[in-house]
């Protein structure tokens, strides 16, 4: 009995897809017919859900983005935590995510930087969702301790500008090579404690 896909599962396919080759070959030198041959669709099924290979781009990106952004919440859950700990477990949560999944990661880090002036836009986008993400967990912190400074979100957007070229230090993600980004934790947990703690840090707005 054959199944019938939904167009959503089908447009999952297809980023899933550009996901698997961009890990084999790089984004510049997928086409579509390789993101179709992963996608088990054809050419016509590509372009009834994206105009070219950078819209599959920006939707793979995006929904990548996306699942991080609900892992962050999900982990970094108020409650009567004390907000290291709620650090902790949201910085944990977010790295061991990027650890499962290789191909997405190299789109997070490297593919999207260069895949033009919209791309660029959609990642300025989800820097600042991502930055929004935090200063709402430290709010939620601040309830629990109300003498962690209120985080801004410039400063918000610095710690994940810093998380990313940490992730570009200690690992290449064209091959893999290099520390697992699991092993970055005590250093992002140390550069948010101490962003935390800066008395200087009310005054960034």
């Amino acid at each position: 009995m054959t199944t019938t896909r939904t167009a959503e599962a089908l447009r999952e396919d297809l980023t899933g897809g550009l996901a698997a080759s961009i890990a084999a070959k790089g984004y510049a030198a997928t086409t579509i017919a390789d993101i179709v041959m992963h996608a088990h669709v054809s050419k016509r099924t590509f372009y009834e859900h994206f105009t070219d290979k950078e819209a599959c781009l920006m939707a793979l990106y995006e929904q990548g983005c996306e699942h991080l952004l609900a892992v962050v919440r999900g982990a970094a859950v108020g409650g009567q935590k004390s907000w290291k700990v709620l650090v902790n477990d949201g910085v944990t949560a977010y790295l061991n995510a990027l650890e499962s999944m290789p191909a997405v990661t190299r789109t997070l880090l490297v593919e999207i930087q260069a895949a033009g002036p919209r791309a660029y836009r959609l990642r300025q986008q989800m820097q600042r969702r991502f930055a929004d993400t935090l200063v709402e967990v430290v709010d939620e912190a601040r309830a629990v301790d109300p003498a962690i400074p209120k985080l801004s979100q410039l400063l918000a957007i610095a710690l994940v500008g810093g998380v990313h070229e940490m992730m570009l230090q200690v690992s290449d993600p064209y091959t893999g090579a290099g520390p697992s980004f699991t092993s970055l934790a005590p250093a992002v947990d140390e550069l948010v404690y101490a962003i935390l703690t800066n008395p200087w840090a009310t005054g960034m707005e």
